[in-house]
């Protein structure tokens, strides 16, 4: 099992080597003088907590503390404060500031070392609730997107099939460096499941409609081109009755927009260039890839190099330029990915 990784920061240097020597043993410490270095190597290591000095100079830990609660990834880290002078004014401001505890000055080897247990105790409990907790959300989404699809007889396993061709496209996005600003804000174990409801409003399209065999009139047709909007009304009826949810935000972009174009002649709403999220412009390159590659009642499988030079031309029209860059540098990943459904569709 990895060691736990503490911080003790503070200006005094014999209360570091105290802290350190006690802790030495059972945690991997970092004794660090400031504030100012303890942000240095933030930059490259994140620890499992983090006792804080409140009286220094230059950057106390009150104000050490405010910063790092600005930060989305650097709070969520427990802060434990050591001082000499508490004070209960001073004690209830860092607890409302963010800190999970206070420790007095001079310390006790063993006590700290029970303090720190306990906190690092907890936030592993935290952290397994919320993994179970969204393993529960993400099976419930799945039977969801499921019965929706079960309903379409035309695109079964599409739901799949466009999650996977996402994470090729995505991955190689975050290698290459395309749309990092956007993408860094992302967390893709809450993104890859929210895609799953893209096709969400189909719920409210007629079997008749959804299920016709033979090409659709242009009446059947602008009845299709709802699910969209319809996709995001139903995403939008949660979000009301639920505190704000990126699973929903993703789910609503990948539902409503997934279908615009580049150019702007797409629906539902006739968005061009980026006004499109982000989202809906990598969807609309791996909905059109599924349904390229893919059998139909009306026409057959296209091959992987027709279907990659369909997108490849649609570039800067249907397209983002910039995504379809990033699905030519892996479109040997969506091959072996479209080969290894169809070899599963063969042999089930």
């Amino acid at each position: 099992m990895d060691m736990k990784t503490i911080f003790i920061v503070d200006d005094n240097a014999t209360n570091l080597v105290t802290a350190k020597n006690a802790l030495g043993g059972a945690y991997k410490t970092y004794a660090l003088p400031s504030a100012e270095k303890m942000f240095h190597l933030l930059e490259k290591i994140t620890p499992d907590l983090i006792l804080l000095d409140v009286e220094m100079p230059e950057m106390d830990g009150f104000q050490a503390l405010s910063v790092l609660q600005a930060d989305e990834i650097n709070k969520a880290i427990p802060v434990v404060f050591l001082t000499a002078k508490l004070d209960a004014e001073s004690e209830i401001h860092g607890f409302e500031l963010g800190a999970v505890d206070f420790i007095n000055k001079p310390f006790s080897p063993p006590v700290l070392i029970r303090r720190i247990e306990t906190h690092i105790g907890i936030d592993k409990i935290v952290k397994k609730s919320l993994l179970n907790v969204r393993e529960v959300h993400n099976a419930t989404i799945n039977i969801i997107a499921n019965m929706v699809e079960d309903r379409d007889k035309v695109t079964g396993g599409h739901i799949d099939r466009t999650q996977k061709y996402l994470a090729i496209l995505v991955n190689e996005m975050i290698h290459t460096g395309v749309y990092t600003e956007e993408i860094s804000k992302w967390n893709l174990d809450v993104l890859l499941p929210s895609a799953q409801l893209h096709d969400v409003g189909k719920i409210k399209v007629s079997d008749l409609v959804l299920n016709k065999p033979g090409k659709l009139t242009d009446e059947e047709y602008t009845l299709i081109k709802k699910h969209c909007e319809d996709g995001e009304s139903i995403i939008n009826g949660i979000m009301e009755k639920v505190k704000e949810d990126n699973f929903l935000i993703h789910a609503k972009r990948f539902a409503g927009s997934h279908h615009e174009k580049w150019d702007g002649t797409g629906y539902p709403k006739g968005l061009a260039g980026e006004n499109i999220p982000l989202e809906g412009r990598i969807m609309a390159i791996a909905d059109v890839y599924d349904a390229l590659v893919s059998e139909r009642p009306y026409k057959k499988p296209f091959t992987h190099e027709q279907a990659a030079g369909i997108i490849k031309e649609g570039s800067g029209v249907f397209f983002d330029p910039c995504v379809v860059t990033a699905f030519s540098s892996v479109e040997d990943k969506f091959a072996q990915a479209a080969q290894s459904f169809s070899q599963g569709a063969g042999n089930a």
